[in-house]
């Protein structure tokens, strides 16, 4: 796909999106997915050093055959141990978005929209030398702005500098148990890791199912998903083990940029406080899909009863 196709703006209506205007038939094509990854966090390294947990999930991805998006914090790319890592990404042919140069949370009320303007602004200084590099934003934490008037400031910004924003259909909470995992091998070294693996993957799943559920009752159709994952040690381990598990159920891995061409990613739900998933969102603005949907959406506190029950 060609740099001109994939940027070009998505007209979007009712019938584009399809709204609960198509009925699944019985030959419902198989679900896609793609991976995207966030942070670009390299520094806190445990268990496998920046190298190695770079190394492994591009191996991993490289083995399956599949081009991911890398949702880059500026910061993490503005030393040359991080161009050289990102510089790996590049040359591999994946995606580089923005994904701010501070990691910081619109949805705030201390933060204003030109400062977080300046933040996306300062990481595109960076990262925009990589050939790869495409106006793709996320939202750190998938905050989309607190009120109204923040949300629709920040989607007329996104717009004027030439940007879409790289929504998350399936989220999830991968980062607490990487959290967990790094403070269990921290304490010890030869800790066994495959308990963590196996909560990864069952949760991973669990999410995946009610997104893409979640997804048919909203759209009417099967979307192209993309996947909220984070460039951590959890990845670099299991990431393979994730892909695999995918295609063992019958998921079909796809390219992100290929992900990124369905109309859903250009769909603005009204709704305050902004974000979560893309899929989550326009649930929640019909008002009669999940009436009952959580807030947010996916966290950490959700995970930490059952992880401490297993003593993860």
């Amino acid at each position: 796909m060609n740099r001109r196709n994939f940027t070009k703006t998505i007209a979007v209506s009712t019938v584009a999106l399809g709204l609960g205007s198509l009925k699944l038939s019985a030959a419902t094509p198989p679900s896609q997915l793609a991976i995207t990854m966030d942070d670009f966090n390299w520094a806190n390294a445990v268990r496998l050093s920046a190298d190695e947990r770079n190394n492994a999930i591009l191996g991993a991805l490289r083995s399956h055959s599949i081009k991911a998006a890398l949702f880059v914090i500026g910061r993490n790319a503005d030393s040359e141990t991080g161009k050289n890592l990102l510089k790996e990404w590049d040359t591999a042919g994946h995606v580089i978005g923005n994904h701010t140069y501070s990691h910081r949370n619109y949805n705030d009320p201390r933060m204003t929209t030109a400062a977080y303007a300046d933040d996306v602004l300062r990481a595109e200084i960076i990262l925009k030398g990589y050939p790869r590099f495409r106006k793709l934003f996320r939202f750190p934490m998938l905050k989309e702005g607190n009120t109204a008037e923040k949300r629709d400031a920040f989607r007329s910004f996104l717009k004027q500098h030439g940007y879409r924003t790289g929504h998350v259909t399936i989220d999830n909470s991968d980062w607490i148990i990487d959290e967990r995992l790094r403070i269990k091998l921290e304490k010890d070294p030869q800790a066994e890791v495959a308990p963590y693996r196996d909560f990864y993957l069952k949760h991973m799943w669990d999410r995946a199912v009610y997104y893409d559920e979640l997804g048919r009752k909203v759209m009417g159709r099967n979307v192209k998903h993309t996947i909220l994952m984070h460039f951590n040690l959890l990845n670099g381990l299991f990431l393979g083990d994730l892909m695999d598990m995918f295609r063992s159920k019958g998921w079909q891995l796809i390219d992100a940029e290929e992900a990124f061409t369905d109309p859903v990613f250009a769909a603005e739900p009204k709704i305050v406080p902004a974000g979560e998933s893309i899929i989550w969102s326009l649930a929640k603005a019909t008002g009669k899909i999940d009436k009952d949907l959580r807030y947010p959406a996916e966290d950490g506190e959700y995970e930490k009863a059952e992880m401490d029950k297993l003593g993860l």
